[in-house]
């Protein structure tokens, strides 16, 4: 394979400065495909998760796109941002328009199509629903406006941990654990999802690749903050005019099957796939579930 042939089938690791009211900090990203393609496909993660968790559904797609998939600030390559309050989304939302800028800086509009789980659905609900939104197509993965509370705190509790360990197995055993939800995977995909998200320390330990301070905002919301925050939502997802697919995991706590089924009367009315034997979320690794994706964005 040529040297320009085999820079498009691999990832180029890449960044972005943006900005927020505490200062400047740094989005990575990787991006895949032809550098030149206009046709963009952003792909966000979860909340304690990276854009490496997109490396197959890239390489399933960057024939057809330029898949861009970014650490969100305080994961991964990207920076922490100095004041943690402003890890939410908002900010996240503003981070990602510096992003789309950038990556669609050599076309002539700068419309793009967005893949987005939980977390990252989120982003990209809020970010569609707005007057002139760069994204024409949306893959909501496992995420609404309604979150489940009980799951809301399982996941701040979780956040929050200051977890080590002495070796990348007892960390990766751990990994696997506490994300059985995401459904079966092999030993391979397990190791490459817990790879994804541990980081050796100095010390040798091996720790969670994200800012713990991720979890002081979630601590911060009381029951009225999350009322009016799902009433935020609703409002942002009726206001969504593009064609939009709701994926779910047949055993999600986070999204339940009333909410999806509510959606689907709602906003852009998108189409729902159910994912059989999973719960939060679908990893969009294996090939049926990327054929779900295929199908939405290319047909």
């Amino acid at each position: 394979m040529s040297a320009a042939g085999q820079g498009r089938s691999e990832a180029r690791l890449k960044s972005v400065q943006c900005s927020s009211p505490a200062g400047l900090h740094r989005i990575a990203y990787k991006e895949w495909g032809d550098p030149d393609n206009p046709r963009v496909l952003v792909c966000v993660h979860g909340v304690t998760r990276v854009g490496d968790d997109f490396d197959d559904l890239a390489r399933a797609l960057c024939g057809d796109y330029r898949v861009v998939c970014p650490d969100v600030a305080g994961r991964g390559r990207s920076d922490r941002l100095a004041d943690a309050r402003l890890y939410a989304v908002p900010q996240y939302v503003a981070d990602m328009v510096t992003l789309i800028a950038r990556v669609t800086a050599n076309s002539d509009d700068n419309r793009v199509d967005w893949f987005g789980t939980s977390m990252g659905g989120l982003i990209g609900m809020v970010l569609a629903a707005m007057p002139d939104t760069p994204i024409q197509k949306l893959v909501l993965n496992d995420i609404g406006p309604v979150l489940d509370q009980g799951a809301m705190r399982r996941i701040a509790d979780y956040i929050g941990q200051d977890l080590r360990f002495p070796d990348f197995e007892t960390g990766a055993r751990f990994v696997q654990e506490v994300s059985s939800s995401f459904g079966p995977h092999t030993d391979e995909e397990w190791r490459k999802l817990a790879s994804d998200v541990l980081r050796q320390a100095p010390n040798g330990e091996w720790v969670r690749h994200y800012d713990l301070a991720l979890a002081e905002p979630f601590k911060a919301i009381t029951a009225e903050r999350a009322e009016l925050d799902q009433a935020a939502l609703w409002r942002a997802f009726d206001a969504i005019r593009c064609p939009t697919l709701l994926v779910r995991g047949e055993l999600s706590d986070l999204l339940s099957r009333e909410t999806a089924q509510e959606m689907t009367r709602r906003g852009p009315r998108p189409k729902l796939v159910e994912v059989r034997g999973v719960g939060h979320a679908p990893t969009f690794v294996h090939v049926d579930q990327i054929a779900v994706a295929r199908a939405f964005l290319l047909g």
